[in-house]
């Protein structure tokens, strides 16, 4: 034996809706990146600059250091953006 229920038509376009949806961010989800951090050591040899330049920099804004948790820290971001291409 079965039993059939109708659902209102109201009801049936909300989970339509729900579907389309749920659908699109399948498509279109792309996750978040975690944030990269570099030490002041990786940093300075990257870039082939010394402690004091790195200092320079950050005071100047060129380039913004981080504290975390009594470390000095640079963004892989924010090196990727100070660098300009000649």
């Amino acid at each position: 034996m079965k039993i059939q229920v109708e659902l209102p038509a109201e009801l049936k376009e909300d989970i339509n809706f729900l579907k389309n949806q749920i659908s699109n961010l399948q498509e279109n989800f792309t996750p978040k990146k975690p944030k990269t951090y570099l030490s002041r050591a990786e940093v300075s040899k990257m870039l082939n600059v010394s402690y004091v330049t790195l200092n320079k920099w950050n005071r100047s804004g060129k380039l913004k250091a981080v504290g975390i948790g009594g470390r000095v820290l640079y963004r892989q971001e924010d090196i990727d953006n100070a660098i300009v291409e000649l």
